[in-house]
């Protein structure tokens, strides 16, 4: 098959965007075109805990599993159903633009939910104590490191009751990193990287805490694995 310049341009950057996100294209398969279905045909698999649920301090067992696998589980189940929805609303030459626009609005939710609750599970399971040249680095970016974390948790107790997520993060465009406010899964700010992710959703925490979110926030910030914020920053 000869495939036009800005096709070739398309599957490119197609190629460069699925191995960035870690999944396997042979060089046949790109010559193909067959990078093209990737977008409908990738179908996600839940991440395992990175940590033993039962050892984290001030948050049970009982609401990581849950957390995980009603909330976090459910998402990923909900966006690869979706996905499939898309590409059968595609092949229908009479699916109306506003029904599959209402599929691509559930796309853009359900991806959000489930990368930010691997990140949310990914930065958990460490002892809560930030190394001395992380807090460093973020100390010159808020003033001070209690600068940092006063608003992060301020942010936190503001959504609590509600819905949403705070979010540590460093804009590339403005060279910034700051702390996010972030109402619902689809409000993550452009072209910034996530660095610490903070689910105050009312699932994440209401089993063990009612509707004290601060003190979940207490329990958060005890079990944050600042290597893997590190990692990231």
């Amino acid at each position: 098959m000869h495939l036009s310049r800005r096709a070739f341009m398309r599957a490119s950057a197609a190629v460069s965007l699925v191995a960035a996100n870690g999944i396997e294209i042979t060089h046949s398969e790109a010559e193909e075109g067959k990078v093209n279905a990737v977008a409908f045909d990738y179908q996600h698999a839940v991440v395992p805990l990175p940590f033993d649920a039962k050892s984290l301090k001030g948050l049970s067992d009982r609401l990581i599993q849950s957390h995980w696998d009603n909330n976090y589980g459910g998402a990923v189940k909900a966006l690869n159903t979706v996905r499939a929805r898309l590409a059968q609303a595609l092949g229908d030459a009479n699916t109306p633009p506003y029904v599959y626009n209402g599929l691509k609005r559930e796309q853009l939710i359900r991806t959000g939910s489930v990368v930010l609750h691997e990140l949310y599970f990914g930065n958990l399971g460490g002892d809560g104590k930030a190394p001395g040249e992380l807090r460093t680095r973020i100390a010159a970016a808020f003033g001070t490191f209690d600068a940092w974390e006063t608003e992060f948790r301020k942010i936190g107790q503001g959504l609590g009751g509600g819905s949403g997520w705070v979010v540590l993060g460093f804009n590339a465009r403005l060279k910034l990193l700051e702390n996010y406010w972030m109402a619902d899964h689809s409000t993550h700010p452009a072209d910034t990287t996530p660095v610490l992710v903070m689910d105050i959703y009312e699932h994440a925490y209401q089993m063990d805490f009612g509707a004290a979110a601060p003190k979940y926030i207490d329990a958060f910030f005890a079990n944050i694995q600042w290597d893997a914020v590190a990692k990231r920053l």
